[in-house]
């Protein structure tokens, strides 16, 4: 019998079950979070900047949000293919449209805090195609996507470590085909902005975000009878919510899509996760001799850089480890963090899981970036690369679902 989310850590899915099963809080958790952020927070400013410092604190909300809303992109692409359920894609609509609106100034202005700005607009080809692709299969078998995977681990799931290690085994095999696989057949990168100017390019943002959102409402409708909402109506009021959750993926889309412009000015680019797992992968690699910077992909400006310096000037591992921080103190104000952290699970899931994470990283270097990068920073950057990037997710994650129950994973509704 395929075992189900709810029997081993649902944490990428709605909100509600958030309220059915409440426990005390757990101090320790909440304590140990908030030293390592004021640590953690003080050592950056010294070691780097002020910049990476707060970075590091944004990152910290964004973890919690992505807890308390429960907002992943897994339970929501396949809740779509298997249900005919779209809400949580509805909700990520309303998250990019807010992202836009908070982007459109700094991408227009092209600086902030007195450095350069700039969003995410990659090529669209074979390379785009196949890394999505190979993503979106690879995040049914994880359980979890890129942003997922990060407040799994911090909330106590230990598959997220299984999902990790095969991230950086997938993102180091990336970066050595890169070169391969950009130099096939593609087109250059199209941003709305530039092609349509500013107003014609939100007008066409817009109609993009607004076709998903009726097609996905009317699709829901046609096939169940009835549409969800995007809010949770098991939801407390007040500050008890705040910081025990649960939070509506709206609250939690429109959080998001905060953090994700204070990166952008803070940074100077937007939010990203897998970027640092390529670069683990090259740093360890470099250390039992391997010669990465020979590589194609590492021989960028940009890259090398970041190869040589230590990891702590590395947006995406500040980010990360803040994200995987907020989920653990998120998980503590909440009173879900599990007992047994290292709690035994069937080998073939153990297997799945990893081999999702070896996917998901090798396709989010082809892909240039994950659900996080490519899929929300892209739409937000107005590029059509992130529309594609979602279509292809979509169709890998319908060939992910088919292989779900032999890795003993249930699919949601299946009856």
């Amino acid at each position: 019998m395929a075992v189900t989310e709810g029997q081993i850590l649902n944490l990428d899915g709605p909100a509600a079950p958030f309220a059915e099963t409440r426990s005390t809080q757990s101090p320790g958790h909440i304590v140990f979070a908030i030293i390592v952020f004021i640590v953690g927070a003080i050592a950056l400013a010294q070691a780097v900047s002020w910049r990476q410092a707060a970075l590091f604190l944004v990152a910290g909300v964004l973890g919690v949000t992505l807890y308390h809303a429960r907002y992943g992109f897994t339970t929501g692409y396949r809740r779509f293919i298997v249900e005919r359920r779209g809400a949580a894609l509805r909700a990520n609509m309303v998250m990019f449209l807010m992202a836009n609106i908070l982007f459109l100034p700094f991408l227009l202005k092209g600086s902030a805090l007195g450095h350069s700005v700039s969003g995410y607009v990659s090529p669209i080809g074979i390379s785009l195609v196949f890394g999505s692709f190979a993503f979106g299969l690879g995040m049914q078998l994880a359980d979890g996507c890129a942003s997922g995977t990060l407040y799994h681990t911090g909330g106590g799931d230990i598959r997220g470590i299984l999902t990790i290690v095969g991230f950086v085994i997938g993102s180091l095999l990336g970066s050595l085909n890169f070169p391969w696989w950009t130099g096939l057949p593609h087109f250059a990168p199209v941003s709305f902005l530039k092609t349509f100017g500013p107003v014609g390019g939100f007008g066409v943002e817009l109609l993009l975000l607004a076709a998903v959102w009726v097609g996905t409402f009317l699709w829901e409708r046609r096939h169940n009878g009835d549409v969800e909402p995007m809010v949770n109506i098991h939801q407390r009021g007040g500050l008890t919510s705040v910081f025990r959750g649960p939070w509506s993926w709206i609250a939690g889309g429109v959080v998001l899509a905060v953090g994700n412009t204070l990166v952008l000015i803070l940074s100077g680019k937007p939010w990203g996760v897998t970027f640092a797992f390529a670069l683990w992968g090259a740093k360890i690699s470099q250390a039992v001799g391997i010669p990465v910077a020979h590589w194609g992909y590492w021989q960028t400006a940009a890259n090398a850089t970041a190869l040589h310096q230590s990891i702590l000037h590395d947006v995406t591992t500040v980010t990360d480890l803040g994200v995987m921080l907020g989920a653990l103190l998120a998980a503590g104000l909440a009173g879900r963090f599990p007992k047994k952290y290292f709690r035994g699970i069937p080998a073939r899931m153990a297997i799945a899981v990893t081999l999702g994470g070896v996917l998901m990283g090798y396709g989010a270097r082809l892909a240039f970036g994950c659900n996080i990068g490519s899929y929300f920073s892209g739409i937000a950057s107005f590029s059509l690369h992130g529309w594609v990037w979602f279509l292809c997710a979509m169709a890998g994650s319908a060939i992910g679902v088919k292989l779900r129950p032999a890795c003993g994973l249930g699919n949601i509704g299946k009856k």
